[in-house]
Parts: C-alpha cells; structure tokens; sequence
C-alpha cells in the first residue's frame, strides 16, 4: 500500500519539475519579448518618442532631471494622454484574453473552446450595444463611476448570461454540442446587434462598428480606471485555480475524489472569465482568437501543467496584443486598422491548422 501511494507522488513531483525546468525559460523569452515591444509601442508613432525621451520624461515625472536626456512638451502630451494607457490596457487586455482561454478550455477540456467561440465576447459586445442603443445616458450631474461604470457592467452581465447558457446546455453532453452551442448564442447575439444597428442612430452606429471591430484607440486614463479592477481581478484570481484545473484534467469523477469542489471550480472559472472579457469587451470591443491561439502555443512549448500554461498564456498575450495594436495603428497610418482584423489575420490561419490536429491536440488538454 505505501509503495502504491509513492510511485504517483514521485511521478507527479517529477512532472512539476519537469513543467518548472521548461516554464522558466518560456517565461524569460516572453518577458524578454515584452521589453522589447513596450519601448517600441510608447515610441513609434505619429510623434517620435526615443527611449531615451521617455526615461526623461518619466524621471521628469518623479522629481529629478537626467543629464543630458531633453524632451519636447508635445512628446510629454502625447507620451502620458495617448501611449501610456494603451499600452497599459492593450497589456491588460491581451493578459486577461489569454488567462481567459486557458482557463475555458480546462474547464470544458475542450482545445476549441475560447471566449469568443462560446458566446462569451457577443454576450458583452450585445449587453454593450444594448446600453449604446437603448439606455439614455446618465444625466451630467450623475457621479462620474456611474458613467464609467455602466457599460463595463453591463458587458459583465451579458458575457456571464451568455458563458452560462452555453455551459448549461453543453457541459453534459458531447464537445461538439458544446461547440454548437457556442455558435448559436453567438448568432443569437450577432442578429439582435443587428437589429439594434439598423434602430441606431450615427453616433450609435459609429460606437457598435467600434465593437464589431475591436480597437484600443480610444483608451483614457478615465476608461482604463473603469475596466481595469475586472481585468486584474480576472489577472490575479485565475492562476490561483492552476492546481484545480489541473486535476479537472482527469474527469469530473477523478476531481472529486482528489478533494476538488468541482461545482464551485466552474462557477469561479465562468464568473472570472466573464468579468475578465467583459471588461475588455467594454473598452475595446470583440477581439478575436487570442483566447484560443495564445493557451495553445504555451502548451505545445510546455506541456498542459496549468500553473505554467494560465501565466504564460497572461504574458503572451499581452505581448500578442501589444504588438497586434502596434501594427494596427502604424501598418496604415495616418488611419488606423482595427485590432480586431489584425487578430483575425493572425488567428484564422492557425485556427484552420488546427482543426485537422484537434484529436491529438485535444489530449493535451484532457
């Protein structure tokens, strides 16, 4: 009986160094990618900003001078009003897309599954086009965190509704109902923004194309503070639920019986991925494929072990997204591309790659 007990707990410990020996250096290139990508995003630009001008401007900002080192009043505008928030948010957001589609896919041990693909990005982007469309807006002497607040959670509730009646009706039946599933609360939502399109005015409409397409153009400090306490919620919370979602890996059945409450796993996992994509959805609208593409580049490079996967996917992700926002905004400037198209580009294809490899790649996964 003692030998039996051993031999797993030999073989897990093995594994867990094993996921620790090829995590570390994953994780130093993407931190690595990182400090390449954020220099360039606060740099290039309409206005031209040096690496060396935005330490002076950052040490300008704490009180003391670098000799040497001058910088233009207008890069300083432009530098704190427009780059250091969309740096900041494309980093959060591309972070929580990337947490998000690891956790998703744990839950419904499913390689297909994704925020966007189970009706969690058109739930929000429907709740926010319902409060663009039909709610009036707060009157001027409302407090200011009710205006901000509004469409961040309205897309809570809407991503939340939309996760749970897609989990409801496919968690205990087939993947490929749970997929089906997906798709027609996507179409579901994609026809009732549609519909609120088509009763929108212009400067509604303009707002709904907004999130259609994705963009992080619109980024404010005032925006960024509404959306980011449920873009780091969704941060911090979910690699707390590694080890969990690791033993969900084996089965419902096998879960339980290692001591995990499998109930509230999933209400957690549904209700973080939800805030987490509601929020983004919010301030940048419906962004495709980087909840699916970014988990399964992690694996392949370290194996399913959600303690390594669900940080890796967060730093890939906002590395995705900071460069996919890069290109958005340069690749045809002066005009901007959505962010969205860009993802898409990136994802569609490997999406397609994937489908023929889902049998085996689904193993991975459990």
């Amino acid at each position: 009986m003692i030998g039996t007990r051993a031999l797993p707990r030999h073989r897990k410990r093995r594994r867990s160094e094993l996921s620790s020996v090829r995590g570390a250096p994953l994780l130093a290139g993407i931190g690595c990618l990182l400090a390449l990508l954020v220099p360039a995003a606060l740099g290039i630009g309409a206005v031209a900003i040096a690496p060396s001008e935005v330490l002076a401007i950052a040490a300008s900002h704490l009180g003391f001078e670098l000799n040497g080192l001058a910088f233009a009043p207008r890069q300083e505008a432009v530098l704190l009003a427009i780059r250091v928030p969309r740096v900041l948010l494309a980093l959060l957001v591309g972070g929580t897309l990337g947490a998000s589609g690891a956790a998703v896919q744990a839950l419904f041990r499913n390689p297909l599954a994704d925020p966007a693909l189970i009706g969690t990005a058109s739930g929000a982007a429907l709740a926010a086009a319902l409060v663009i469309v039909l709610v009036p807006p707060p009157p001027v002497d409302a407090p200011q965190w009710l205006r901000l607040a509004a469409l961040p959670l309205a897309a809570f509730v809407g991503s939340s509704l939309a996760t749970a009646t897609v989990y409801r009706l496919g968690s205990r039946a087939a993947t490929a109902t749970l997929l089906l599933a997906g798709i027609a609360v996507n179409a579901l939502a994609g026809a009732a923004t549609g519909l609120l399109s088509f009763l929108a005015n212009d400067a509604q409409l303009r707002s709904l194309v907004f999130w259609s397409l994705g963009s992080l153009g619109g980024a404010t400090w005032q925006g960024l503070g509404a959306a980011a306490p449920g873009l780091l919620a969704t941060l911090v919370a979910l690699p707390f639920l590694a080890s969990p979602l690791n033993a969900l890996l084996l089965g419902e059945a096998e879960a339980r019986h290692l001591g995990v409450d499998v109930e509230r796993l999933k209400r957690r996992v549904v209700l973080l991925s939800a805030l987490g994509v509601g929020a983004a959805v919010s301030i940048g609208g419906v962004i495709g494929f980087v909840g699916l593409v970014v988990p399964h580049l992690i694996r392949l490079a370290v194996g399913p072990d959600h303690r390594i996967v669900i940080p890796g996917s967060i730093a890939l992700g906002a590395a995705l997204l900071l460069g996919a926002d890069l290109l958005a905004r340069t690749v045809v400037a002066p005009a901007e591309l959505p962010i969205g198209i860009v993802t898409a580009l990136a994802g569609a294809p490997f999406f397609l790659w994937l489908l023929p490899r889902s049998g085996s790649t689904r193993g991975a996964v459990g």
